[in-house]
């Protein structure tokens, strides 16, 4: 720095102020030079602000206005360039063509992008040809080679440099890795470990069970490597069937229809697999399945016995004899060795024992009579079972249908009771009746009504057959009467026309009933004419309530009386209105002991179990009294229950008996103690019964009673 003012003389000094001013910038006071003291970083400061000014050295006065200036730092290539987000992985599809993108990688430099070629970055491969390649300015990745197999090799490792100064001698670099995986597509069809199989199976293998697996491999993965497996070829496509198992991808047989070595030993499959998902741009390549050829070889095995017929239907009347051959079932056993076979039914399904079979032949035969109309089906289960082999069992189920034969007559549907009106008309309809029947005719029931033959003259009934099978009953005459006769008695023969017919006879009642004018039944009581002429409902309703207004007097009338002869003084001895009971006995005291056992009055804690009562029945018999004269009217009431009284009293065989009570504790915890008198130490004369008082109104009174008797005694 250098002012105008200077003459060259050493009296002007130059300060310096602002950003680094004396730390990173100095300047000589005397010659205006300023200097850089420490090494400058453009990327950490790119420019300072600085003020200087011209001061004279003697007295600091400025001898100018200050002066501002800017240092720019100027750009080196002092920083390589750096890739933040390395390293990177990509994918890529297998087999894709050359020039399809894979990634894009970015580096930053940290060089002035303006000034020189410092930050101008170029991308180049180090590792990775010929598979890969790299824009150099945009650094974007793509495929060299075509064809590339997952198959073959799955991972790429490349290593990305990228450099400054245009890629120039003398520029700075920096490198990154990208690790590339080439993803799987759908290009390798499925193929068989090999061309044959062979498998065996037991006839008696159960249906849907596995009897054997088949592999096809691809070298693809995922869901392009799932293949379905089917039977394409093959004298046993209806017996067997292929399945996927999901897991591991193996196509599984299994049996899909009983095999059967005597019929057919042995089976040949012909089995394709083929891919799910098929890549169309790889179907030039050949079709993406496989087939092999699978032998399959059919085992004996030890089979139970094969009826005839899965299921057998017989037919029987019901009248069949005992012992006659319903049917037959046929079994045989399948196997080479053909063992004999026994029959036998399952008497679980008959427990009735009704059939029988031959153990021999099957035939079926009857054991017990039959009834249709009982029982119109029976099933039973049939057993086959080999000699040779009692563990090989078959069953079948046989359905015995017992036929109808006519041999139940027909009768009444219920029991009738007709009711016939005095004043009805001739040829009215008294009642209609129904039949049923048992059984069960083919062309269903037609009945045939008719009276006895004695009956056909009847002078009062007749009888009409409807169209709908009932029978219409119909009186002959009018003027019935209930005093003349009451019930008449029709017999009726039912026939159902069968095969044998069968007929039976039933027997309507008819009750004459008085009726209303519009033909209602009122009353088909007897005692309805038996009641005197002219007497009605009415009348015998009123005489029946003055006979019971005479029994209400007589009993009011005999209940006055009785009050009346009541004596109005009550006696002495029946005076109940105190709570005192008199007794005229007394113990014989403490001297008597003759009387009683006194260890029973002791504290019975020792004693197990309570004193019952203990009653004593006298030995003696009364001697039954004399009958007593009637009595004539007028006597007193009163002297007569003495009397009776007085004889119950004296009668020692009537009840109740005399008993025995014993109170010899009154429990423990008692305040009072015993209230005996035995064990006592001192007389009545010592005790003070002033403390009853406290006890309650009751013992107060007893404690009175005793004090005025002390009183009386001294006096």
């Amino acid at each position: 720095l250098h002012t105008d003012l200077d003459p060259g003389s050493s009296k002007i000094k130059y300060i310096l102020s602002g950003d680094g001013a004396g730390t990173i910038f100095v300047i000589n006071d005397k010659t205006g030079d300023i200097h850089a003291m420490k090494r400058l970083d453009r990327e950490e400061k790119a420019e300072y602000t600085l003020t200087a000014q011209a001061v004279d050295r003697d007295t600091n006065q400025p001898l100018e206005p200050p002066s501002e200036f800017i240092i720019k730092v100027q750009d080196i290539n002092d920083n390589p360039p750096e890739f933040v987000d390395g390293p990177y992985h990509a994918t890529v599809p297998e087999m894709s063509v050359v020039g399809t993108f894979v990634t894009k990688v970015t580096a930053t430099d940290a060089d002035d992008p303006v000034y020189g070629n410092s930050a101008k970055l170029v991308y180049s491969i180090l590792e990775g040809q010929p598979y890969f390649s790299i824009e150099p300015h945009t650094a974007i990745i793509k495929t060299a080679l075509p064809n590339m197999d997952r198959e073959a090799k799955e991972e790429y490792f490349v290593v990305i440099q990228a450099k400054d100064m245009g890629g120039h001698m003398g520029g700075l670099s920096g490198t990154t890795t990208v690790t590339i995986t080439l993803t799987d597509v759908n290009d390798n069809p499925p193929k068989f470990a090999q061309s044959l199989y062979h498998f065996s199976v037991m006839e008696d293998v159960a249906l849907g069970e596995p009897i054997g697996r088949v592999k096809a491999n691809d070298l693809d993965i995922g869901e392009n490597a799932k293949s379905s497996y089917d039977i394409i070829e093959g004298d046993g496509m209806d017996i067997f069937e292929i399945t996927t198992d999901a897991q591991t991808q193996d196509g599984i047989i299994r049996v899909r229809k009983p095999l059967d070595f005597e019929t057919k030993k042995s089976y040949t499959l012909k089995v394709e697999a083929a891919n799910i998902h098929i890549d169309p741009r790889f179907l030039s390549g050949g079709p993406f399945k496989d087939t092999a050829t699978v032998k399959i070889v059919v085992e004996d095995a030890d089979e139970p016995p094969v009826f005839s017929s899965p299921t057998y239907l017989l037919e029987v009347h019901e009248n069949a004899a005992l012992n006659s051959v319903l049917g037959q079932v046929t079994a045989h056993d399948p196997d080479v060795s053909s063992s004999p076979i026994r029959f036998s039914i399952d008497r679980h399904t008959d427990l009735e024992r009704q059939f029988n079979i031959n153990a021999e032949d099957g035939k079926i035969t009857l054991a017990t009579p039959l009834d249709r109309e009982t029982s119109t089906w029976h099933n039973i289960t049939i057993v086959a079972t080999e000699t040779r082999n009692h563990s090989q069992v078959s069953r079948v189920p046989v359905a015995i249908k017992v036929l109808d034969v006519n041999d139940n007559a027909p009768e009444f549907a219920s029991e009738h009771e007709a009711f016939l009106c005095e004043n009805g008309k001739p040829g009215q309809v008294i009642q209609i009746v129904s039949a049923v029947d048992k059984d069960d005719p083919k062309n269903g029931h037609y009945f045939l009504y008719s009276l006895l033959p004695e009956m056909v003259n009847n002078p009062n009934f007749t009888i009409k057959k409807n169209e709908d099978n009932t029978l219409s009953i119909l009186a002959k005459h009018s003027g019935f009467s209930r005093q003349k006769q009451e019930v008449y008695l029709l017999p009726i023969v039912i026939s159902d026309g069968g095969t044998p017919p069968m007929s039976s006879t039933g027997t309507l009642t008819i009750r004459v009933c008085g009726c209303s004018s519009d033909g209602t039944v009122q009353s088909c009581n007897v005692e309805a004419y038996v009641l005197p002429i002219g007497l009605s409902m009415g009348a015998l309703i009123a005489i029946l309530a003055c006979i019971i207004l005479l029994l209400v007097i007589v009993v009011l009338f005999v209940t006055l009386r009785r009050h009346k002869n009541e004596p109005l003084i009550i006696k002495d001895d029946e005076d109940v209105r105190e709570n005192i009971i008199r007794y005229d006995d007394e113990g014989g005291g403490e001297e008597d002991t003759e009387a009683f056992d006194i260890a029973t009055l002791q504290n019975p804690d020792g004693i197990n179990g309570f004193l019952p009562r203990k009653d004593i029945k006298p030995d003696l018999q009364f001697m039954p009294r004399q009958g007593l004269a009637p009595v004539p009217n007028g006597v007193d009431v009163d002297e007569f229950i003495n009397v009776r009284l007085h004889e119950a009293d004296n009668d020692p065989t009537a009840p109740p008996y005399d008993s025995i009570q014993i109170y010899g504790y009154e429990g423990k915890g008692s305040a009072a103690g015993s209230l005996s008198s035995l064990e006592s130490s001192t007389s009545d004369s010592d005790q003070n019964f002033d403390y009853l008082s406290e006890w309650g109104p009751r013992f107060k009174r007893l404690g009175e009673l005793y004090s005025v008797g002390e009183s009386d005694k001294e006096t």
